[in-house]
């Protein structure tokens, strides 16, 4: 046999064997558990490298662990194949976005087969496929009818390099999260879904998804932001016809009430300023509009504003109170106006400080206090009827107040904002809506869709969407009454297309709706999905939302999508997130066709914790493949005597023999706990590391031996080394195929049940416990498996390395851990 694993050879076999046999091929099998596996799919932007092979070992791993673990498993890949990056690079080349991305499709196909994933092709999905997105537009038009879709003008997001809107969730640090150019606010007509009419339930089900990190978790809470409290008017001073409708979670601190905050988009602006301020305020706007909402609240940025000649009323103690315009208020939160308390608020603080204005302490401060704003619980103070209540008291007590004299109401506010979906670029799915003069705005007739994108329109990048230079797409009849109609030219955002292609996967080709509402009963929700954090609010949000909409309407039973999420670290490189755009890449086609797709894959499972980001290293994929070929050489080198061997190992007779078939068992019962628990790949892989270093230490130890000795020495070397190559499959498919098959087995090493530890096994005679004083380790004692907890105290006390730390020192408990630990704890 070959002294190196011949990887290509190999490689090429099992790929070919796998498609030839439709091994990954899977249909609804209600005999079996499902499990659905998945992983992000990859927008087809050229070429994979090793920061995206991550995520695919990471699923391709778990896919054949359940397979092998008994279950009927969903593994698909798709194409998210709309978005500027085509659109963009047809503008630069002159090639059409379609065959662009076709031709990327292709490549990035080839290498994630030639990496040897387990995905079952027949159900792949590309999304700008028409009759993917005919779905997509029928539910549009569903949505329409419902109030979830509306059409309105806002100021948006407007990124001047990409031409398009961005949703709050695509500003990244005041940038396009795409290109990174600088966004400015613009008002424009657009498109939203209503993701607001289910904020309080995204919410609520944060509380109830264990299997998701704690912090996605809590960034979704934060962005979806529930606030509590109380909304009511301020009379402008003087003007007995103008109110400022305000919100607060902080009802109790009216009293400290010292100035009040208009944003400077707030329409109420335009009425209460006077001409000889107009021309100031007109130029604070425009100066506040060229940041980005972000930029205006980042906490760490001095506050500004204008002082209005106009005064505020408070209505709890009818006090005369500045009124400002400032960038740090926001119409498009709560009700686009604050009143503010500097004594209770940071941010009002800064403020008040700034502007010379002054502080009311409202809540008493706990003895000592030195800092700024106090946030913190208290009595209350200097505030009228509501001295001497709690924080929670007095917000009650103001809150009745102000509905008895019917200027306020409880209040709960939400930061999320509706959903802009409208984009102004080409490459994306056609909004299904015309609008007619006589009919107004019309959606298109369900038997009409898809409605195509047109293959033959200019692209240059500037000026709009350039559906609107095509006349034979925007100009058509209108569905309700066939006279002359408009359609409309935005498109929608690729976000759309990611919120549901897992519900397509369930049944790929069927033409009778979105999906087939059986075989998404079987599958749904997704057991386990995988993909970067910073997913976290953008589309794992919006998916969870349109799942909640798919479920009104009929077409799935689950409340949401994916039942356990993990969120893998990132690929870092000199420094840096591996990235084309930072030129750090690391060719996935280079790892392959230097060590193999086994090693790359290895390594960079090995190599971190997968929720932890990785660090490149040449010299660990070096490692990777010096293990690979350890094991290969081991085993082919042993074929003669392992094919001889005792299929069915028998309880061994001997001391060394116990002990190490004691090794193979616990190794068995490590990697399937690190596996079944925590994510732990790197620590199984170094527990199947360990196992085959005592392979070797028994292997050569044992020497060459005959009769019940020699059958003993041979049955433990072929239990052993099957249980490393079961082990190591899931891990590294193609070299656990190749010697499965060398070993005599027929049929495919992922049609094997998963090794079992055997509890007879792991009965040890002898245990070795750690001795902590004060929880200080001091010694170790080894004592008999099952030894009474009586003893163990007594070896534990007397043992030499332990009795100075217990000199002069009293005894006060000694607690035992049986198996484990002795921790003796005293007092002086």
């Amino acid at each position: 046999m070959a002294d190196r694993y011949p990887f290509r050879e190999i490689e090429e076999k099992w790929q070919r064997l796998w498609d030839e046999r439709q091994q990954f091929r899977v249909t609804e099998d209600r005999s079996r558990p499902k499990f659905y596996c998945l992983e992000m799919f990859p927008y087809p932007s050229g070429r994979i490298h090793m920061g995206h092979v991550r995520v695919y070992a990471i699923g391709d791993l778990l896919a054949r662990y359940k397979w092998m673990r008994g279950y009927n498993v969903l593994h698909p890949m798709g194409w998210d194949a709309f978005g500027l990056p085509a659109e963009n690079a047809a503008i630069d080349n002159g090639v059409h976005p379609a065959i662009w991305t076709s031709e990327n499709i292709d490549y990035m196909r080839l290498q994630l087969k030639k990496m040897g994933t387990s995905y079952d092709w027949e159900r792949e999905v590309t999304t700008c496929d028409p009759a993917y997105y005919k779905w997509e537009q029928l539910i549009f038009i569903k949505m329409l009818e419902r109030g979830l879709a509306y059409r309105r003008r806002s100021r948006v997001n407007w990124c001047p390099s990409c031409q398009t809107v961005l949703a709050n969730e695509q500003v990244e640090d005041g940038r396009c999260w795409r290109c990174e150019s600088e966004v400015t606010p613009k008002d424009i007509d657009g498109w939203f879904f209503k993701i607001t009419a289910y904020a309080e339930e995204l919410l609520a089900w944060c509380d109830r998804l264990p299997g998701w990190p704690e912090r996605v978790l809590t960034m979704q809470r934060n962005w979806i932001g529930k606030s509590e409290g109380a909304e009511f008017d301020l009379p402008i001073a003087g003007r007995p016809d103008l109110k400022i409708r305000v919100f607060t979670t902080r009802p109790d601190t009216v009293f400290g009430m010292t100035y009040a905050v208009l944003a400077p988009e707030h329409p109420l602006v335009d009425q209460v300023v006077t001409p000889a301020e107009r021309a100031a305020v007109e130029a604070f706007r425009a100066e506040v509009a060229r940041e980005s909402e972000m930029e205006r609240t980042a906490a760490d940025r001095p506050k500004r504003g204008l002082r209005l000649a106009a005064m505020a009323v408070n209505p709890f103690d009818g006090a005369e109170i500045p009124l400002f315009i400032a960038d740090y208020v926001l119409m498009g939160y709560g009700t686009g106006a604050i009143m503010a308390v500097p004594g209770e608020d940071q941010r009002d603080w800064d403020f008040a400080r700034r502007q010379g204005l002054p502080i009311i302490e409202t809540v008493e401060r706990p003895a000592g206090w030195t800092g700024e704003a106090y946030t913190g619980d208290g009595v209350k103070i200097n505030s009228g009827f509501l001295d001497g209540l709690t924080i929670a008291e007095a917000k009650r007590k103001a809150i009745d107040w102000l509905v008895e004299r019917g200027v306020g109401e409880a209040r709960v506010n939400y930061r999320l904002r509706d959903w802009g979906i409208s984009r102004q670029r080409y490459w994306g799915a056609p909004i299904p809506v015309l609008y007619c003069e006589r009919c107004g705005i019309v959606p298109e007739a369900e038997d009409r869709l898809p409605v195509v994108l047109p293959r033959d329109v200019q692209l240059s990048g500037k000026g709009g969407s350039p559906l609107a230079s095509a006349p034979e797409f925007v100009n058509a009849r209108c569905p309700r009454c066939g006279g002359a109609a408009r359609r409309e030219t935005d498109t929608m955002d690729t976000f759309v297309e990611s919120s549901w292609y897992f519900l397509r996967y369930c049944s790929p080709r069927y033409e009778g709706g979105m999906v087939d509402t059986p075989a998404a009963d079987y599958w749904m929700p997704v057991d386990q999905y995988i993909g970067g954090i910073e997913h976290a609010v953008l589309h794992l949000l919006y998916a969870r939302f349109y799942t909640k909409v798919l479920r009104d309407l009929g077409l799935t039973k689950v409340d949401e999508p994916f039942t356990a999420l993990l969120s893998q670290g990132m690929v870092i490189k000199d420094g840096a997130k591996m990235s084309k755009s930072k030129g750090n890449v690391v060719s996935d086609d280079f790892i392959r066709e230097k060590y193999g797709a086994d090693t790359g894959r290895l390594f960079e499972l090995f190599a971190a914790p997968p929720e932890k980001d990785l660090e490149w290293n040449d010299q660990g994929i070096e490692g990777a493949s010096r293990f690979l070929n350890r094991v290969w050489r081991f085993t082919t080198s042993h074929l003669g005597e392992l094919a001889e061997a005792p299929r069915t190992p028998a309880a061994a007779a001997t001391d060394a023999g116990r002990a190490f078939r004691r090794v193979i068992h616990e190794t068995v019962r490590r990697v399937t706990d690190d596996l079944e628990r925590d994510f732990g790949f790197n620590t199984a892989i170094a527990a199947i590391m360990e196992l085959v270093n005592a392979l070797a230490v028994f292997e050569a130890g044992a020497g060459a031996v005959s009769g019940d000795a020699g059958r003993e020495r041979a049955a433990l070397l072929r239990e052993a080394v099957e249980t490393v190559i079961l082990l190591l499959g899931p891990f590294c498919p193609h070299i656990a195929e190749e010697l499965w098959s060398q070993l005599g087995h027929p049929e495919s090493v992922f049609r094997q049940r998963w090794p079992q530890a055997d509890p007879a096994a792991l009965v040890r005679a002898e245990v070795t416990l750690v001795v902590q004083v004060d929880g200080r380790v001091r010694s170790r004692v080894v004592v008999e498996a099952g030894a009474a907890e009586e003893r163990v105290r007594q070896l534990a006390l007397a043992d030499e390395r332990v009795q100075p730390w217990l000199a002069s020192r009293r005894v006060e408990r000694v607690v035992v851990v049986p198996s484990r630990l002795v921790n003796i704890v005293t007092r002086a």
